[in-house]
């Protein structure tokens, strides 16, 4: 039998702030954006503040009302990647297979590894004693025999608990949860499972299968197998590099857009943003699609396929104002997206004639430069030129804008 955890950094961005800051440690903090660029959300807050009622994704004015003395500091992206890091690193002296979820949890496949430690939960605990001890945050971890029953397991008891979900007590132990808490369950499909009846992990798996298929399809049944703990997804090797199905950027503007100058400007931003993280690893991409939501709210977005597989900014940022000259724009601007899609690894550059191949060769050499002086100096050490026209482009760009895919 597999032997699964699933561990989860408690409250990992906030941890981190507190952790940098001992002086926050014993007050109510959230990290937050920015609400001057109406981006006045809260990202992630401490145990203190959850406990207040504090909810990620909330606008500040709500929680700053359910808890006046709530602290608020600004996102450090570049901190949460160092950080995790060095906690997936540790990860990886028990088993090569370590599956991330998100940059702050991920599962680990640990059957190998019983010849050197007692059991699973003696890892499990090891693990967030180290973590503790080296790193200075805590974490939750889930121990069972399959990845849906390990991740309940860590969301179950917090912070800095290991629950273990065994083949003997999952039935005492999940199925009077809420539907709604299993993985792949959101929100609209607990919503409808509950609209059968179907309101607790219990309920469903002693639903009769057919109704879940005619209901749900493929995804009724394994709906259905995995409230009875059948899952048997491997956790996958680390290295093992999962090529997303599209990667993007956007951004909501500090003002209404009008002219096309100021959209190019914010375009070529976004390019830039997809592009670095692209060429992080090593990605191009076989298609490009801009969305466009206007001032009273509505949202138009299209996209096209490439004659050729890029990575560079202005190609991106070429091919997104050619979609936007053919869509017609009844409003104002208010947010503008680019992604890339339909991704593939290596060098798949494909060129239509010689004179593409050499401003290719051109564009991927700056790009290179480029990306060298921003990784040493970070972004605002160099602007493209057709961005200092329009400061308001830029002026809430960190480098974190510009971090690579998530773990």
């Amino acid at each position: 039998m597999k032997k699964i955890l699933h561990c989860d950094a408690n409250n990992f961005y906030a941890s981190v702030e507190c952790m940098l800051d001992p002086s926050l440690k014993d007050k109510y903090v959230a990290v937050s954006g920015n609400p001057d660029k109406r981006h006045g959300i809260i990202l992630a807050k401490n145990q203190k503040a959850k406990e207040c009622g504090i909810k990620t994704g909330e606008v500040i004015w709500e929680a700053k009302r359910k808890c006046p003395q709530l602290v608020l500091v600004p996102p450090q992206f570049d901190k949460y990647v160092y950080y995790s890091d060095k906690i997936f690193d540790i990860y990886c002296q028990y088993t090569d297979r370590v599956e991330p979820f998100g940059i702050d949890e991920c599962w680990l496949d640990v059957t190998g590894s019983m010849r050197l430690f007692k059991s699973a939960t003696a890892i499990a605990d090891e693990l967030r004693e180290r973590i503790k001890k080296e790193i200075g945050i805590t974490v939750s971890v889930g121990v069972s025999f399959n990845k849906v029953f390990a991740k309940l397991g860590s969301d179950m008891k917090k912070p800095d608990a290991t629950t273990v979900i065994s083949p003997d007590n999952f039935k005492k132990k999940i199925w009077g949860l809420d539907v709604g808490d299993m993985l792949m369950i959101g929100r609209k499909t607990a919503d409808k499972l509950k609209g059968l009846g179907i309101v607790t992990i219990g309920d469903l798996a002693n639903t009769n299968p057919k109704i879940l298929v005619d209901k749900f399809g493929v995804n009724g049944q394994k709906m259905y197998d995995n409230a009875n703990g059948i899952n048997d997804e491997e956790v996958r090797l680390y290295y093992n590099k999962h090529i997303p199905k599209s990667v993007g950027n956007s951004t909501t503007m500090p003002k209404d857009v009008t002219s096309r100058d100021e959209v190019k400007a914010v375009v070529m931003a976004l390019s830039e943003m997809v592009a670095v993280r692209l060429r992080k690893y090593g990605f191009v991409a076989g298609g490009i699609h801009l969305g466009v939501r206007y001032n009273d709210l509505t949202y138009m977005g299209k996209q096209t396929k490439l004659p050729f597989k890029i990575n560079s900014a202005s190609c991106l940022c070429d091919q997104a104002m050619e979609i936007y000259d053919s869509i017609k724009h009844p409003n104002p601007l208010r947010l503008l997206s680019v992604t890339a899609f339909d991704l593939s690894k290596g060098d798949e550059v494909m060129q239509m004639s010689l004179f593409d191949d050499e401003r290719t060769q051109k564009l991927r050499r700056l790009d290179k430069s480029v990306d060298e002086i921003r990784q040493k100096y970070g972004y605002n050490a160099l602007k493209s030129a057709s961005l200092l026209e329009y400061p308001f482009v830029t002026d809430g760009l960190e480098d974190s804008d510009f971090l690579p895919f998530k773990k």
